[in-house]
């Protein structure tokens, strides 16, 4: 399947994306239509890696975007990643030019426990 163009385009955690993958899938299976390599290895990539419901993952990105030095992008890969520990807090801010206080580190790994 070839893409013409983009129609839209909006950020999404992967629990949600594996929602809506799941329901494409259902709807090809009632039409009994078949489905790509590419589109089985997405669902299983989505099914492996979501950690949590796209409701929380969704609540988890609302939270983090309030705080002061969150971005969007890294609020959503926060909640695709789900850290556990402030090392991997800090491997995802490794590229911003300023770092985060041990106190902002353990309220992100705090969020993410409570949305886990």
């Amino acid at each position: 399947m070839k893409v013409k163009g983009i129609i839209s385009e909006e950020k999404v955690t992967l629990p949600e994306m594996r929602g809506v993958l799941l329901g494409v899938e259902s709807e090809r299976i009632a039409a009994e239509k078949e489905m790509s390599y590419e589109f089985r290895r997405s669902i299983e990539h989505a099914n492996q890696l979501a950690k949590t419901t796209p409701d929380k993952s969704a609540d988890l990105v609302a939270e983090l975007s309030k705080m002061e030095k969150m971005k969007p992008e890294i609020a959503y890969r926060i909640a695709n990643l789900m850290p556990k520990n402030r090392d991997e807090v800090r491997a995802i801010f490794a590229k911003e030019r300023y770092t985060l206080s041990p106190e902002e580190l353990d309220s992100i790994v705090e969020l993410v426990m409570t949305h886990f």
